[in-house]
């Protein structure tokens, strides 16, 4: 099959809390593209000073986190008119940034969880049970859900060793559901289900306690809820390419939009290779089709 670009690098590792997630997704994605044909090239960023060989005609960004979702390597590579797979600097600064996100998705009419910002613990109006988030980090990195008000302040303690102004957003009980956006279609609805309340960084990669129904047991008019909901999140925060929308379902049936992941993982535990599976695109052909998409 014929190829817009033949020669692509795969950026993986890099210098946020998740540079052992992007390695293991950079490894993977680089397998996926060499299976499809491409010649594939893959460099481990080690900080914000790297050079891509002279003769790359495009990039697949595996960087997860800071430097790699939040804008700042792809407005380098627009800058030196390199194309890249996926979504473009000021979409993925928006995305990255919960608060931003929230306050993008609310003037869209898009349900998000109640929130605030602290900056001390002291100022928050938000009763038990919550969630906490440094609103600039992934893979659920210094996030706590506390049930208890003598958790508290263990878990704002924590977050702000990783953001000096915390998201604080009520708990909705309920179910953990994503959907994968991919080349303009929305795959099926994934069910994340952990072994714990909370879908942390230890249940997404290390326990293998977390266990995923794709396509979710839902009715209908809930799938086609969320996957619309979905593709109107990807849309308003300008997104292209790929990405994955989280959301929570309540026990009302009330869907709540949690954050677009502009660079999901692509391990084997993760949840876009799953879903796109169940709608018949295998991995390869997956990490692919998202390549083809690269532009600067």
């Amino acid at each position: 099959m014929e190829r817009r670009y033949s020669k692509v690098a795969v950026l993986k590792g890099g210098i946020s809390s998740e540079r052992e997630v992007s390695l293991r997704s950079g490894a993977a994605i680089a397998q996926g593209l060499r299976d499809g044909g491409y010649d594939v090239q893959e460099l481990d960023i080690e900080s914000k000073k790297f050079t891509l060989p002279d003769d790359i005609d495009a990039v697949f960004v595996a960087l997860h986190g800071q430097f790699g979702e939040d804008g700042e390597i792809q407005r380098l590579l627009t800058e030196q008119g390199i194309p890249f797979a996926g979504s473009g600097a000021e979409s993925c600064r928006v995305s990255f940034d919960k608060v931003l996100t929230r306050e993008r998705l609310r003037a869209n009419e898009i349900p998000v969880p109640k929130g605030e910002v602290l900056k001390d613990s002291s100022e928050r109006k938000i009763p038990v049970p919550l969630v906490v988030k440094p609103p600039r980090e992934g893979s659920s990195v210094g996030c706590h859900l506390v049930f208890d008000e003598s958790e508290w302040p263990p878990a704002f303690d924590d977050a702000v060793q990783y953001s000096a102004d915390i998201l604080v957003e009520e708990y909705i009980p309920g179910r953990e559901l994503t959907v994968g956006v991919v080349d303009g279609q929305v795959l099926p609805v994934v069910e994340i289900k952990t072994a714990s309340e909370w879908y942390d960084y230890e249940a997404k990669y290390v326990t293998g306690e977390t266990s995923y129904e794709v396509p979710a047991n839902l009715d209908e008019a809930t799938t086609e809820q969320l996957q619309s909901i979905a593709m109107k999140t990807f849309d308003c925060l300008d997104a292209q390419g790929f990405g994955r929308i989280d959301f929570r379902l309540s026990p009302e049936g009330r869907p709540y939009v949690l954050e677009l992941n502009a660079i999901p993982g692509f391990t084997e535990t993760s949840l876009l290779p799953k879903a796109a599976e169940s709608a018949g695109i295998g991995f390869s052909e997956l990490c692919c089709r998202i390549m083809e998409l690269a532009t600067c």
